[in-house]
């Protein structure tokens, strides 16, 4: 693709970068068979080719973005579906997320707009403020049919019936490996809305690691990765929070030492896996690199520690793919390869490229086209007739979760109950 920014322009390094992959782009429209957003509505200028021109028009003319503009971006769900299927290599996440960036500096939304998108920035990366929201919300689902907006119902409709019990795993504490020396020392994010909705994630994980010969460090000062924020284009918020875990983590890599800084949420941890680049021209660079080099997927972890190899549990698992996990990381057989050598039945939906319609708050603020792809989403695992569906993100299992006929668990718990842990709580209930 043809571009024309200015040699000033070029000075900024995230309208360079923009420039760099505006011209990778050869309009070529594979990305359209892919994209979940095209599928649904058929509407070009929602396919990342679409995007790509008017981002191409706003960021090059420096235009204060209009109300059709925000409307498509807004629409992305960031599943990066097209960077897999893109052959000329266009990374796709960069540029939306600095367009994201670009239309928050630029362009006033409507107040109730501004007023949601404030209320899940000041409440979701904060455990304890989402406990209290969880606890209101729960009292208040009864009248939901009675609220006009269809994104307050969303997040009534979302809500968890049960809000699990605070778990002090969580707070900062070194875990020692069973069975004598550790094989490593490694990190856990703990995360924040994980932290709220299901505790039992973390605390399979710490089981499983430290059964595994990991000494497992629960880092002071660490917290949201800033995933949630940074999608929604705040990015001064975003990057503060990184930049407390970059931190919280290096005082543990040049104290004692961490072979991995470990996250059991996918879409964290494609943020953390970007620390890299976000912080690239700043202080923080060589430490922010240092720590997007350790992080990877308890999945990717868990198969370099060699799974012991489990008795057949007779139980079939629906696995559901996080677009974090399978296109933003590109982890995408070894969660299958582990649940299989635990000894479970392991089978996949058609259509598995394509999101649950979950990606961080996009289920709150475009209720509408979220449900539309959590149903195709749930009727493609129904057909494989599974007793159980496994995924490796939280906000998937919520989405999932809120409509399926089974109970679905983390990855991490189906494999802590095969190598000695308890029956995970969801298939006990």
């Amino acid at each position: 693709m043809q571009t024309n920014f200015t040699e000033a322009q070029l000075q900024d390094p995230d309208t360079a970068r923009a420039n760099q992959i505006l011209r990778a782009c050869v309009h070529c429209g594979f990305c359209t068979a892919t994209c979940p957003t095209y599928q649904v509505l058929g509407d070009e200028l929602d396919s990342p080719r679409g995007r790509i021109y008017l981002m191409k028009d706003m960021l090059e003319n420096e235009r204060v973005p209009d109300a059709k503009t925000v409307q498509h971006i807004d629409r992305c769900l960031s599943c990066l579906a097209c960077m897999t299927t893109c052959p000329s290599g266009v990374h796709y996440m960069h540029l939306v997320d600095h367009a994201r960036a670009y239309i928050e500096a630029h362009y006033r939304r409507p107040w109730h707009d501004r007023a949601l998108r404030s209320v899940l920035a000041r409440v979701l990366p904060h455990p304890m403020r989402f406990r209290l929201a969880l606890a209101g919300a729960k009292l208040a689902r009864p009248f939901r049919r009675l609220i006009p907006d269809a994104r307050l119902r969303a997040m009534l409709e979302m809500a968890p019936r049960r809000i699990p019990p605070v778990s002090r795993n969580d707070d900062p504490q070194v875990f020692p490996a069973e069975g004598g020396a550790p094989r490593m020392r490694v990190a856990l994010m703990t995360g924040c809305a994980q932290r709220a909705l299901n505790t039992d994630i973390n605390d399979a994980t710490i089981r499983l690691l430290t059964r595994l010969g990991c000494e497992v460090v629960v880092a002071e000062g660490q917290g949201c990765c800033g995933a949630l924020t940074h999608h929604m284009g705040r990015e001064s918020q975003a990057h503060a929070s990184a930049a407390r875990n970059i931190r919280a983590w290096m005082a543990e890599v040049t104290g004692a030492g961490l072979d991995a800084v470990v996250i059991n949420t996918s879409g964290c941890g494609t943020t953390v896996k970007d620390y890299g680049h976000m912080f690239r021209t700043g202080p923080l660079a060589e430490e922010a690199a240092a720590i997007s080099a350790l992080a990877c997927d308890v999945t990717e972890l868990v198969a370099r520690l060699e799974l012991p190899e489990g008795a057949a549990k007779g139980l079939r698992v629906g696995y559901h793919a996080a677009c974090s996990l399978q296109h933003g990381q590109k982890v995408r057989d070894t969660p299958k390869v582990l649940l299989r050598r635990a000894g479970f039945e392991v089978v996949e939906p058609a259509d598995a490229h394509l999101c649950c319609g979950s990606a961080g708050t996009y289920n709150l603020l475009q209720p509408g086209i979220s449900g539309r792809l959590k149903d195709r989403k749930l009727r493609t695992l129904e057909a494989v007739a599974p007793d159980v569906i496994a995924a490796g993100n939280i906000g998937c299992m919520m989405q999932i979760g809120s409509g399926a006929a089974v109970p679905v668990v983390h990855s991490v718990e189906l494999l802590d109950w095969a190598t000695g842990g308890p029956r995970p709580r969801a298939l006990s209930e």
